[in-house]
């Protein structure tokens, strides 16, 4: 005849794992366990799903999906039966014994780390040992037990926020990924048909930047959940630990302490959210914006009166001394630049300026109409669309100013205006990549725009230089 379920067991499974309190209207997930309806629905309302619908469950970790519950009712009647015994829930304390003298184990020997009865006390094996009664031992540990839990709670804490701070960086840079392919589709759209073939290797080139990207993030991800995993684990394996019977409580408790003091959480691997300029300006490219190319002059009329420009009005520098010029309305009185000669209210223009090894200038595009005496901000509000190099760093001069990544100093800045579609695109001539694009509706005339930037103590004293127009196909070589 088999022998009697024990009724600490039959306790153990009509217990709620999350409220340690008989189960209430019990529900079993798909991994078999059983939790109150209201404590299991509150568990999966306080947390994310781990993926799609599904939460770990708490006592296994096992993967469920939320509603896909069965109510067990079978259950409820057996502890509703037990309630009528007015037994508390959990497992009842068993007889411990001494497994040698069948004595009570009333004492704990510290060097050995176990549970003695008083005759085990009075043995040679135990006579010159550190005894202590089992309660106080008991509480001694669980002293020790409780000051694991909190570095576990706040290593917990940080894992569950690294977590999070890395999917915040997958969706940065999925926000960032788009932006670039959005750029560069509209850059070989506008420009012309015969790139189709280079815009899709770069956008696979791009598309495997992303993949590798967020492969390493997504693995941070993994290994942040693992860790996060095991750290669940252990701060419930510690609670129920401390939960325990003094007997029960010191079995293996050392273990369960050396484990929580190793625990450390791994900081996920660095990712770096730089995006690399995947896109360039080929040879095809440039023969087509060759059709555009227009010869540009200097305006002496608008010209601030530092600025010296040459005979041909192809060079501009500042000078060591404004000259006495007659006041001009039409001309920078304040910031040190000067406008093109020609104007354009609509088609395709296409103009190159050698900037060679200058620390500092601007190049772009203004309306005529805009603002020139006094103090001048750059910005399209303004009537300014320009991008410029100043402290080492290359913005375009939106409000506030943006920067954008240059992979390679350009020695010679490319400026296409396309009026009707509204945009003004700036090339690094140099390794052929763009630089930036601005978008915009435009009316009235617009004339190039120069600034040659300040001497620095002799440092940028070279002159800002408009290329000549193109002969037999050959653009500014």
């Amino acid at each position: 005849m088999a022998s009697a379920i024990p009724i600490w067991k039959i306790q153990e499974e009509a217990t709620c794992f999350i409220c340690l309190e008989y189960l209430t209207e019990p529900l079993t997930t798909e991994c078999g366990h059983n939790f109150c309806r209201a404590c299991i629905t509150q568990y999966c309302e306080q947390r994310e799903p781990e993926s799609g619908t599904k939460f770990p469950c708490p006592k296994c970790r096992v993967p469920f999906e939320k509603g896909k519950f069965r109510p067990n009712r079978q259950l409820a009647n057996i502890i509703e039966n037990i309630k009528q015994l007015k037994l508390k829930p959990g497992k009842v304390q068993k007889e411990n014994l001494c497994e040698t003298h069948q004595e009570k184990l009333k004492l704990f020997c510290e060097e050995d780390g176990k549970s003695i009865c008083v005759v085990c006390r009075e043995s040679r094996d135990h006579r010159d040992h550190t005894i202590l009664p089992i309660e106080e031992a008991a509480q001694d540990y669980k002293v020790k037990l409780q000051g694991a839990l909190n570095p576990l709670r706040n290593e917990l804490e940080e894992g569950l926020a690294l977590t999070s701070e890395e999917e915040k960086k997958i969706t940065q840079w999925q926000h960032k990924v788009e932006n670039r392919r959005q750029s560069i589709k509209r850059e070989f759209k506008k420009l012309h048909q015969v790139l189709s073939e280079e815009e899709q290797l770069l956008l696979q080139r791009l598309a495997e930047e992303e993949r590798k990207t967020l492969e390493r993030l997504q693995d941070n991800i993994t290994k942040l959940s693992e860790q996060n995993a095991t750290l669940i684990n252990l701060i419930t394996e510690v609670e129920e630990k401390c939960r325990q019977p003094a007997t029960e409580l010191l079995q293996d408790v050392e273990s369960a302490l050396i484990r929580s003091e190793n625990v450390k959480l791994q900081q996920p691997e660095a990712v770096s959210p730089a995006l690399m300029n995947v896109y360039k300006i080929c040879l095809d490219m440039r023969e087509m914006l060759e059709r555009f190319t227009m010869d540009v002059t200097l305006d002496p009329g608008t010209a601030h009166p530092s600025l010296v420009l040459s005979e041909d009005r192809k060079r501009v520098r500042l000078g060591d001394k404004c000259q006495n010029l007659p006041s001009n309305p039409e001309s920078f009185d304040s910031c040190p630049s000067v406008l093109g000669t020609q104007g354009f209210t609509g088609g395709r223009r296409y103009w190159e300026v050698e900037v060679g090894d200058k620390t500092e200038w601007a190049l772009g595009v203004c309306r005529e109409s805009g603002h020139r005496p006094g103090n001048v901000r750059l910005n399209p509000g303004n009537g300014y669309w320009a991008v410029w190099l100043r402290g080492g760093e290359y913005k375009a001069c939106t409000y506030p100013s943006t920067s954008f990544p240059v992979r390679v100093r350009p020695s010679r800045v490319g400026i296409f205006l396309d009026y009707e579609a509204g945009e003004i695109s700036f090339y690094n001539v140099t390794d052929r990549s763009h630089l930036f694009t601005f978008t915009n509706t435009f009316f009235g005339r617009l004339r190039p725009y120069f600034h040659p930037g300040l001497n620095a103590g002799g440092k940028n004293v070279a002159p800002l230089i408009i290329c000549p127009v193109p002969t037999g196909g050959n653009l500014c070589p």
